[in-house]
């Protein structure tokens, strides 16, 4: 079993970006999302960059016993590899979590980007993900799971330990054994990203962190790795964004409930799209839209996932007609021929559809739209180059005392 005695502890390594973003209890929030009545932690301009760090919630739970050091340890982990963020968010009352109607993630936020309004687009690109450990946990608790009733066997929280290996080209890959308490024979490869990247909701009542909606949050695509983007609906003034959830590995459905759980620091660009861009480059959108350098993804949510696929197609058809001016019917055809439609996620209580409609396809048609040749730093990757512990019945929560702004810029930090 691997001891690992390093990890990526708060303010220290590389720090890519001018401002930086700790997680602490008064930069975080557990098991809630922002809404609009929360005060922003750090405030940004359109186009900024911001490392932030984030923190997993396994380990820090209370039916893991909410003592990361205990907890790891029995994995073999020695205590100085364990973050202390993590440790003084666990020790810490300050969140005011309830483990019997709040969700499990903790997310760092939230960053209000200036010139953000409702109706605008609040793009979030992922420049950069650095895992701050080595090791993750891939847990199935509470009869949760695409198998929910037939697992876990025995125990009610079933907490898998993963660790972290470099393959001879030095890419990363995570190790599990085939029995417990064996050798990690399984290797598998690691692509860390958010499952959380969300915008504020309107009004005074914090959402549950578990199901995603409109405002994104919970979404748990694995496309959203370096390089791609995130697109979400402004709901609020300022947009007031928040990530968490970090993953180092997750398969589409994440069927036994999480992933490869494992905290990040990431480093994020912050872009405002004005009302009238977005809607000559996308659109109308409804709910989170991503884009990497090959795909554009739109989504589809609903507890349902029949009604999710749904909407997912519709949402695809949309696209394609906004940004290519393609016949809806055609649309529709070419999806059916061409494109993908994978299951991101079974176990957030709404379900998660996401399309790949590769851009390539659509290399020879002109972009539909007013700003089909803007190419503006705000807009799509694609505008100038086309082919270039939770609770089972979440609820929203009141608004609490707001939280201290905290972020530091350089070696300063500001309050």
């Amino acid at each position: 079993m691997t001891s690992a005695t390093w990890a990526l502890q708060p303010g220290s390594g590389d720090i890519p970006a001018d401002l930086y973003l700790p997680a602490t209890p008064g930069t975080t929030l557990w098991g809630r999302l922002p809404c609009a009545a929360d005060e922003a932690v750090l405030t940004v301009e359109s186009g900024q960059q911001v490392t932030v760090d984030t923190l997993s919630h396994e380990g820090l739970l209370d039916d893991q016993g909410r003592d990361p050091v205990r907890f790891f340890g029995a994995h073999g982990i020695a205590a100085e590899g364990v973050l202390e963020d993590a440790i003084a968010i666990a020790a810490s009352s300050s969140s005011g979590r309830d483990a019997a109607v709040d969700g499990p993630h903790v997310v760092t936020g939230p960053i209000a980007v200036r010139g953000a309004r409702p109706g605008d687009l609040l793009k979030i690109t992922v420049l950069r993900t650095t895992p701050r450990v080595p090791y993750g946990i891939v847990s199935n608790r509470h009869g949760r799971g695409a198998l929910a009733g037939e697992y876990p066997l025995g125990d009610l929280t079933v907490s898998t330990f993963a660790a972290v290996d470099h393959e001879p080209d030095g890419s990363l890959v995570g190790t599990m054994p085939v029995t417990p308490g064996g050798d990690h024979l399984v290797r598998f490869p690691l692509r860390p990203f958010l499952g959380i990247m969300g915008v504020a909701v309107a009004g005074d009542a914090r959402p549950h962190s578990v199901p995603p909606g409109v405002f994104g949050g919970n979404i748990d695509i694995n496309l959203l790795t370096e390089g791609a983007s995130l697109y979400l609906p402004v709901q609020v003034d300022g947009a007031l964004a928040y990530v968490g959830d970090p993953h180092f590995a997750q398969g589409d459905g994440e069927v036994a409930l999480t992933a490869m759980e494992a905290s990040l620091r990431v480093t994020l660009q912050f872009d405002v799209v004005p009302r009238d861009e977005a809607l000559a480059m996308f659109g109308e959108i409804t709910g989170p839209l991503a884009e990497t350098a090959d795909y554009l993804v739109p989504t589809g949510l609903d507890e349902d996932l029949d009604e999710a696929v749904k909407a997912c197609v519709r949402a695809a058809i949309a696209l394609l007609e906004a940004r290519f001016g393609m016949d809806r019917t055609l649309a529709y055809a070419y999806l059916s021929a061409a494109t993908d439609f994978d299951i991101s996620q079974v176990v957030d209580l709404v379900k998660g559809v996401h399309a790949r409609i590769r851009v390539a396809d659509f290399a020879g048609v002109p972009l539909a739209g007013a700003g089909a040749g803007s190419g503006s730093g705000s807009g799509s990757q694609f505008a100038t180059d086309p082919a270039a512990d939770p609770s089972d019945t979440p609820h929203t929560a009141p608004h609490d005392a707001k939280r201290s702004q905290i972020a530091r810029t350089g070696d300063e930090e500001a309050r």
